[in-house]
């Protein structure tokens, strides 16, 4: 390792309280300074300089999907191909690659070129199919513009393919910079009101802060929708210790690509944010776990980071009141359950992202053993409007326990695909009739990301789309990220896709979710291929009902309640295909 890369390692480390959270950020810097992976000469140069054991470096390594341990090509082409890419058309783009490159997936062209791989969610879900290039995106990809980029490519050239992201906003709160040019700057952001409720929170005392977040009832945007302001009210108390802010951003759950649009375009509304959450909650150090494929979003963050700290909204007596505040960008390396928060902390730590056993929760026990809060990206990018405006003004948007706006990730079938900002309580046909319409005739939606159940067309008629309503329809909102499948789909196809999806990702600590996940992935198979058994759909089923609340975290749950649910409500298509 050359003095000038130790040198930039020991200036990561020097952001982190505890040296070894420098290894994920170390991994990254060395593979991308040596042609794409790292070796294990690297790996114990790496581990000497940041004081963990060989084993423990290599063990974190071998646990996340984005550390490479062989040689790769030049270019890493990585197709997403999880369910929104399915519906449209990620296989198509595989099978082209395939033919244009003369490879198959998994292998290296043999002039070192390029490497094909197909990976799981890119958080692309309205923009797919996505073709990852290296640490960059490549959206809204077609046959022709496939063959573009790898014309492009093998000149030595990265070429620029814009796309067209759709999306609206009916609340302006979360998305209203979305759009406006350079609006990743701070002069973008406090000219259009940005940095307006930072000095308002700052002249209250935190208690106050937290008493109005709690009184404006926002429910965490991550999923679980438990209230935020109840959360950071359980922070344990004159510990000693210090206190953490944790932006959780990994967002890897299959059809959710709502806290991308934040951080992308409007990075500045989430440090004020996490700054006000910071003073509310008595930290002085934030973290933004954000995931690692997410490379040129962390940049963006970066960027904003440097020009709020450089205009006084960050670091030591922010606006002359008093109060030390810093955030650091800390880039994660593949791994879905790492969205749980007990194996973020354990990732953030620079450990594999296993999940802990709960309690003790964060609040009492997070982040290097100290109180802890972790919210995601769309919870604390409201936190501006309420202290701003007021609870009042955020509960007069939305329904009763059901406040605030919410942004929708709209994918799969329908005529423009994106992200929609509307009021919770939004009914879902509204919501479809913002991207486009159904494009045909809908047979099913899945309304709050991956993890939750579907719903039939019958079903899904004059759904309410807040917490309380879907859970009525006997689904849940999640993270509202909603896929439409038309009458073309094939159910079993995308019950398989999603259990893959999860018996790739599972971190293996409990039988249940480790064999659970692979025992159904290999049922499935079976079933799709017309090599399955009536029994075996039972066994499914039997499965998915046996794993629910016998897991460490909520992957268990994430997958045998929409595998369930989709052979329950779609059992003939599954049985017309066994023998």
């Amino acid at each position: 390792m050359t003095p000038e890369l130790q040198e930039r390692i020991e200036q990561i480390a020097s952001r982190y309280p505890s040296r070894r959270s420098a290894l994920l950020p170390a991994l990254h810097l060395v593979q991308r300074e040596s042609n794409g992976y790292v070796d294990g000469a690297q790996l114990a140069a790496v581990a000497e300089l940041i004081g963990v054991p060989v084993s423990e470096a290599f063990g974190v390594q071998s646990y996340y999907t984005m550390f490479e341990r062989r040689p790769v090509g030049k270019f890493h082409l990585q197709v997403d191909t999880n369910i929104p890419a399915m519906l449209a058309g990620a296989e198509e783009i595989v099978a082209q690659l395939e033919r244009s490159l003369d490879i198959r997936v998994g292998e290296t062209t043999p002039d070192g070129l390029f490497t094909l791989s197909t990976v799981e969610c890119l958080a692309s879900c309205g923009t797919c199919p996505v073709i990852q290039v290296n640490d960059g995106y490549y959206e809204s990809m077609t046959p022709q513009r496939t063959d573009a980029l790898i014309a492009s490519l093998r000149r030595g050239v990265l070429p620029d393919l814009p796309v067209q992201a759709n999306f609206g906003s009916v609340c302006n709160v979360l998305l209203k910079r979305r759009g406006t040019p350079n609006a990743t700057s701070l002069a973008v952001y406090r000219q259009t009101g940005g940095y307006r409720a930072l000095p308002i929170a700052l002249a209250k005392k935190p208690a106050e802060i937290v008493a109005e977040v709690k009184a404006s009832n926002i429910r965490g945007r991550g999923g679980a929708g438990f209230p935020a302001g109840v959360k950071w009210s359980f922070l344990a108390k004159n510990t000693g210790k210090p206190t953490y802010l944790i932006c959780n951003a990994d967002e890897g759950e299959p059809g959710t690509f709502k806290d991308r649009q934040i951080m992308e375009y409007d990075p500045h509304l989430l440090i004020e944010g996490m700054t006000i959450a910071g003073y509310a909650i008595g930290a002085n150090l934030g973290f933004i776990y954000i995931r690692g494929e997410f490379a040129w979003i962390a940049a963006i963050l970066e960027k904003a980071i440097a020009e709020a700290r450089q205009a006084g909204m960050l670091g030591r007596d922010i606006l002359g009141r008093g109060f030390d505040y810093d955030l650091v960008v800390h880039v994660g390396a593949g791994a879905y359950v790492c969205g749980e928060e007990t194996a973020l902390i354990e990732s953030l730590e620079g450990k594999r992202g296993n999940p802990r056993l709960k309690p003790p929760f964060p609040a009492v026990v997070g982040l290097y053993g100290c109180p802890t809060i972790v919210n995601n990206v769309e919870t604390l990018a409201s936190v501006p409007f309420i202290v701003e405006h007021g609870a009042a003004a955020f509960m007069h948007i939305g329904t009763a326990n059901n406040f605030g706006p919410k942004i929708f990730g709209i994918s799969g079938h329908v005529r423009r695909p994106g992200t929609y900002e509307y009021p919770l309580g939004t009914p879902l046909a509204t919501l479809l009739d913002a991207a486009g319409g159904v494009d045909g005739r809908l047979k099913a939606v899945i309304v709050g990301g991956l993890s939750v159940p579907i719903l039939t067309a019958a079903e899904a008629e004059g759904l309410i789309m807040d917490y309380d309503s879907c859970l009525k329809s006997g689904t849940m909102l999640g993270s509202g990220g909603i896929m439409v499948m038309n009458e073309s789909t094939s159910i079993p196809r995308v019950a398989l896709r999603a259990i893959r999806f999860y018996a790739h990702e599972s971190c293996g600590q409990c039988t249940p979710c480790r064999q659970g996940s692979h025992t159904v992935a290999t049922l499935l198979d079976k079933v799709v291929a017309g090599r399955g058994t009536l029994a075996d759909l039972d066994l499914v089923v039997r499965l998915c009902r046996t794993i629910k609340g016998t897991t460490l975290c909520p992957t268990g749950e994430a997958f045998a309640t929409p595998i369930e649910a989709m052979v329950t409500k779609f059992r003939d298509e599954f049985a017309a295909l066994v023998r």
